[in-house]
């Protein structure tokens, strides 16, 4: 396992005829990532794994702080899940300049939603370094997990936008044993706030069951009035929409639709999502 903290540096060391495939990360590894990485390793000859916690989407510089950095942890699981992958954890100035500017992107109704509403300017500096990421490393494919499912989207969005011969993978959400969608900020969670953060994936299955019977916006009433229930969370926002162009579904259809919730607890923010309908 070689670790880089210059793309350059990196790129020199790839084999342009093998298979790449490119898992972005913010560091705080936990098993949704390891799943991420093992797949990855599995269907390409060649794997990258980044580790950056990218300043240009985050709408604080607070937020940026308090996010879980390990390095050496991350190392650590990553060598045990690919012990052939390559690491690259850069500075910012190895993928910015000193202006830290994002680009500019128009992703239509994708990011004026759920969470691009909740946080301004995010999806705009998501999109920036997946784009310098994947135009540095030419990956065949890349992977990111679909707990952040608008995220997907708009990255798919961009690669069609910008043409960038990489395929999106998508991978479904990993759950710990009471259903709870790992994420790295829970690493930042008590212990009775994990044990109450099950709510969101509990919320989630009732609207999957009740999607066969009722609306949208009956399910939605008796959610939110679930949430003014419960004194451990706060809702930001319960959405049932289609799931391949976001926009609200109404009721019960052909199109595959999930529900998308976003809820603090604590300082802690937490999103979820579930898809209502399989065929």
């Amino acid at each position: 396992m070689n670790f880089f903290s210059q793309y350059s540096v990196l790129n020199s060391c790839l084999n342009k005829n093998k298979t790449i495939g490119l898992v972005p990360t913010m560091g705080a590894l936990h098993e949704g990532h390891i799943s991420l990485i093992e797949r990855a390793t599995i269907e390409n000859e060649q794997v990258i794994v980044t580790i950056f916690v990218n300043p240009t989407q985050f709408e604080k510089p607070e937020e940026i702080k308090s996010y879980p950095q390990n390095l050496n942890l991350d190392i650590q699981m990553i060598k045990k899940a690919s012990p052939k992958s390559m690491i690259y954890a850069p500075k910012s100035n190895d993928l910015y300049d000193s202006k830290m500017k994002t680009y500019s992107y128009e992703f239509g109704i994708f990011e004026k939603i759920m969470e691009g509403k909740f946080r301004n300017g995010h999806f705009q500096g998501v999109a920036t370094i997946v784009e310098k990421l994947l135009n540095n490393f030419s990956p065949t494919k890349a992977y990111f997990g679909e707990k952040d499912f608008q995220q997907l989207l708009i990255i798919k969005s961009l690669v069609d936008q910008k043409k960038i011969p990489t395929s999106i993978v998508g991978c479904s959400t990993y759950r710990d044993s009471q259903g709870l969608a790992l994420s790295s900020r829970n690493k930042l969670l008590n212990t009775k706030e994990l044990k109450n953060a099950i709510f969101l994936i509990e919320q989630l299955k009732l609207a999957k069951s009740l999607w066969k019977r009722e609306n949208s916006l009956r399910i939605t009433k008796i959610i939110e009035e679930n949430f003014l229930n419960n004194p451990w969370l706060k809702l930001d926002y319960f959405d049932i929409r289609f799931e391949n162009n976001l926009l609200k579904a109404k009721e019960k259809s052909d199109q595959k639709t999930r529900a998308f919730i976003a809820a603090r607890i604590g300082k802690i923010r937490l999103i979820d999502n579930l898809l209502l309908n399989e065929y």
